[in-house]
């Protein structure tokens, strides 16, 4: 370059600067302050919360991937093959299902559909968590478009094929500490002992998931609890059987290491009834009966108590997913199965049968430490009431508003959680984040809820709402939320 040259680059130079651009638009868009409005936010996050390991308390990795210490074949099996949340996003942006749950076309042409729709999940938290996990993961701080996908594919499986990004490497790279995995009572639990005499430095725990046995209704119920029977070593005919046999896997369970126990129900159940009417009921449906709706009511309410009942004995956590309405379009249910993205949110009451069924509990001295979930963002209030009902003194947070789930699990459901735990209950005694995802990626997420965490607290002290004079408080309030009160809560 000649002299008159870098005379004229330098003054060019010179008045780009002086036109004072944002300092957001020369940043990468994830950013050390990406979702970090105030300096009170910032400070938080980054001395409070960003370090800390993570418990992964409810999720649904394969515990046979991490004992394998699986090697993703490209970031489209890593991404796409069991992500339903993707899947609806793709469905609305007009992809066809071929490229969906379709396995018709290359590895690539999935992924190049994946980019197509990328710049259309702009404010939805598919994007956010999108950039989250190729940043974090993969160090690509690229955005994801049709322009940039073959070369970040490309970078991505390369990546992949190395040692550094197997299953059990991806998990340490998080700092997961411990996960809880989600597993039915007849479940062997193989990988998890394969885990346990392997080690890797994360924990992997067995979480209690006995849906099934509850399920009356399905057309192969008598067939699940042959199938448990023959796992607890119990011949199964009767009611007072099935608890036998539910509790001797509860027991092993318990010796494999599990501490939580979870429930995914539409709504609560507390109707009255009496032992043999529910040992009527349970023989009906394994004679192949289809029990009608109140014997379904009354199992499902002597089903929950029991269950519940031997958590309580056992000093476990039990949990309530409740609201979801689940298969909701016939065609893509026959076409691709349950769990591929066609449930929905329920709209029920559940607040006077929620309180009969804890009441039933509390008075027999069997209501365990419990977290509560709803799906309906109408229930939050209700939900977190509910939970301030039964909390007795014996431990902080005993029973408590669960964090924002599923469809809510996003910036403003994320937000609407925090305010309405903060309101109702005491947020300092709130256990934090979950994945809730199939994913060795999704970790990330324990990053979102901190960063919206530590905006809201941090918006909360600039604007005067919190005392400045408090921040070592206010610091160990972010780090409790982050990671000590669901260590402290769990006893891991």
């Amino acid at each position: 370059m000649n002299i008159k040259a870098a005379s004229k680059f330098s003054k060019i130079r010179g008045e780009l600067l002086n036109l004072r651009i944002p300092r957001i638009y020369l940043m990468p868009f994830i950013n050390k302050d990406f979702m970090l409005t105030t300096e009170t936010a910032s400070e938080l996050y980054h001395k409070s919360a960003e370090s800390l390991p993570i418990i992964d308390y409810h999720c649904h990795l394969s515990p046979q991937q991490i004992a394998q210490n699986v090697r993703f074949r490209d970031i489209t099996q890593l991404w796409l093959d069991e992500d339903h949340y993707k899947w609806r996003a793709m469905r609305a942006n007009g992809i066809p299902e071929e490229y969906v749950t379709g396995r018709n076309h290359s590895s690539w042409e999935i992924f190049e559909k994946w980019a197509e729709t990328v710049p259309y999940s702009m404010r939805n938290p598919l994007y956010h968590w999108t950039h989250l996990e190729l940043s974090r993961a993969f160090g690509i701080d690229k955005v994801l478009n049709p322009s940039t996908a073959r070369e970040i594919y490309e970078e991505c499986n390369a990546k992949l094929a190395t040692e550094e990004y197997r299953g059990q490497a991806l998990i340490r790279k998080f700092n997961v500490e411990t996960i809880c995995t989600t597993d039915d009572p007849a479940d062997d639990l193989k990988w998890h002992k394969e885990i346990a005499e392997h080690p890797f430095g994360s924990k992997v725990l067995p979480a209690w998931r006995p849906d099934k046995a509850m399920t009356i209704e399905t057309g192969d119920y008598a067939e699940y609890v042959r199938k448990l029977g023959d796992a607890a070593g119990v011949e199964i005919s009767n009611y007072d059987d099935l608890l036998s046999a539910l509790q001797r896997r509860h027991d092993f369970f318990d010796s494999m290491g599990c501490r939580l126990s979870d429930h995914g129900i539409d709504r609560f159940y507390a109707a009255q009834y009496t032992h043999s009417e529910v040992d009527m009921i349970f023989r009906k449906a394994m004679a192949g009966k289809v029990p009608d709706a109140a014997e379904i009511e009354k199992f499902r309410s002597a089903f929950l108590f029991d269950a519940a009942a031997m958590d309580a004995e056992s000093g476990w956590v039990q949990q309530y997913h409740v609201g979801p309405i689940r298969n909701n379009n016939t065609r893509m249910f026959r076409a691709a199965g349950p769990d591929t993205g066609f449930d929905a949110i329920l709209d029920l009451e559940i607040a006077a049968e929620g309180h009969k069924f804890l009441d039933r509990l509390d008075l027999c001295g069997k209501l365990a430490k419990t977290i509560l979930y709803c799906l309906n963002p109408k229930d939050n209030e209700v939900m977190a009431a509910l939970a301030g009902t039964f909390n007795d003194g014996t431990v902080p947070g005993k029973v408590q508003l669960g964090a924002a789930w599923w469809f809510l699990d996003q910036e403003a459901g994320i937000r609407r959680q925090l305010e309405t735990v903060s309101m109702i209950g005491l947020v300092s005694r709130f256990v934090g984040m979950l994945t809730d995802s199939r994913s060795f990626v999704s970790y990330t997420r324990h990053e979102y809820f901190r960063r919206i965490l530590c905006d809201v607290i941090g918006k909360d002290v600039e604007s005067g709402r919190l005392p400045s004079s408090e921040m070592d408080r206010i610091h160990g309030m972010v780090a409790d939320i982050s990671y000590y009160n669901a260590k402290n809560y769990f006893n891991f």
